[in-house]
């Protein structure tokens, strides 16, 4: 990157709500690369970057991790032979286009990403597929998950979004259409006829116990 760009893109990297800011890949892969002690989250489309800076905070990891257990209670349940592969955190790289990093990333039916000795530990999608699902966990987030992430997600026609709402203790879930735009759905298709409401239902009653939060939902789904 050069002196000019870090110049301006440096200075507010630590704002409160983070900013998408004018940048080439060339930037997206110096900020990929660079050494650091920080935890960095970096998302890059249509020739924006946003670096989302720090470690995960308490709320955003306990909502996180409630959704791991919220699919093994749901396949366990209702599809126990289905191949399910949950690879949160990992980075999916469009080369040249698109990057992104969320925080639910949900392979089915095979053919999930295996990384091998000497490669990038990265997903390329110019080599595997895209996910069934991804999903963002937003606090400070959401609007910029709402929107510009929104949009990314379908610019890599990616099947189907979840918006994780912390304060609002409520799930958005999108599902890609025929002409390239997401469109709210009530009923999840990448899991199995799923109700997001249900969904909803069981984040309101995450108080300080996210297994508790899984607990009730798989014993709701088992008297389904």
């Amino acid at each position: 990157m050069t002196n000019s760009t870090a110049t301006a893109i440096e200075p507010k990297l630590n704002a409160a709500f983070p900013q998408w800011l004018r940048a080439t890949w060339e930037d997206y892969l110096n900020y990929r690369d660079a050494p650091t002690t920080e935890q960095v989250r970096l998302f890059f489309n249509r020739g924006y970057l946003l670096v989302d800076m720090g470690n995960e905070g308490i709320n955003h990891s306990r909502f996180n991790h409630l959704f791991t257990m919220l699919f093994f209670a749901w396949f366990a349940d209702r599809q126990p032979e289905q191949h399910v592969d949950v690879l949160g955190g990992c980075v999916l790289e469009k080369p040249q286009k698109q990057a992104a990093s969320p925080d639910i990333v949900l392979y089915l039916g095979g053919g999930s990403p295996q990384w091998q000795s000497g490669e990038p530990r990265r997903i390329n999608l110019d080599k595997w597929r895209v996910p069934d699902l991804v999903g963002e966990v937003g606090d400070t987030t959401i609007a910029t998950d709402l929107d510009e992430k929104k949009e990314l997600y379908a610019d890599l026609k990616i099947p189907e979004y979840w918006v994780v709402d912390i304060k609002g203790k409520r799930v958005l879930a999108f599902r890609l259409q025929p002409n390239g735009k997401y469109q709210q759905c009530a009923i999840s298709e990448a899991i199995g006829g799923l109700q997001i409401e249900l969904l909803s239902q069981t984040l309101s009653r995450l108080e300080s116990d996210n297994f508790a939060a899984a607990i009730w939902f798989a014993q709701q789904i088992a008297n389904m």
